[in-house]
């Protein structure tokens, strides 16, 4: 084995470890955030007010869906990376008797359904908390008067509209980042004729 080959084989090897690791710890992410609901212990023994809760709550929902989308893009990234050492030592042919994604990479930054699952999760999870404080906290408030307005009360949507900003710039980040990434990095070129590429590699077609 010449030290090329050795070296592809090595980084092969890496690309994998790194999309583990990112998955891994977006489970730990899941774990940090369902345990912050024993904040709501906090509430009840009024160590803080359901807005300060709510928030940190919100907060934690936006950590995770940031871990989730820099998870994606590194999945995605890695899995191109690992196409293109494929096609150092695959042939045509194998794109029907081994497997066919390394023929084309995936044409957009698309988060794949394991993690797609967990934002489901984060985001299920930050919606019911910011129900349930809109219905304790600020539909009582509608039949007071405006000289009752607690400030505080808002601070969860502030939290929200904030949050919604970042993900939505780091989101688009990302999906600029692996698009630079496959036009400067595309490959070998594979012939895929005869190859159909659909919902199971996550490909667009054009």
């Amino acid at each position: 084995m010449s030290n090329r080959e050795e070296f592809l084989l090595k980084m092969y090897d890496q690309m994998f470890n790194d999309i583990n690791r990112h998955i891994m710890v977006v489970w730990q992410s899941i774990g940090v955030l369902v345990g912050a609901f024993a904040i709501f212990a906090l509430v009840e023994k009024n160590i803080i007010s359901l807005d300060i809760a709510t928030s940190i709550i919100l907060l934690l929902s936006a950590w995770l869906v940031a871990h989730l989308f820099d998870a994606a893009y590194w999945y995605n990234r890695n899995l191109a990376v690992i196409a293109n050492i494929e096609r150092q030592f695959l042939l045509k042919s194998d794109l029907k008797e081994i497997h066919y994604y390394f023929g084309s990479h995936r044409q957009k930054n698309k988060m794949i359904e394991h993690l797609r699952i967990q934002l489901s999760l984060g985001g299920a999870l930050a919606g019911l908390v910011l129900l349930y404080h809109f219905f304790d906290r600020v539909v009582p408030g509608f039949s007071s008067p405006i000289s009752n307005f607690e400030p505080a009360r808002s601070l969860p949507y502030i939290v929200v509209v904030a949050a919604i900003i970042y993900l939505w710039k780091l989101k688009v980040d990302a999906a600029e980042k692996y698009k630079e990434f496959i036009a400067n990095s595309p490959g070998i070129e594979v012939d895929t004729t005869g190859v159909n590429y659909g919902k199971g590699h996550g490909h667009t077609p054009s």
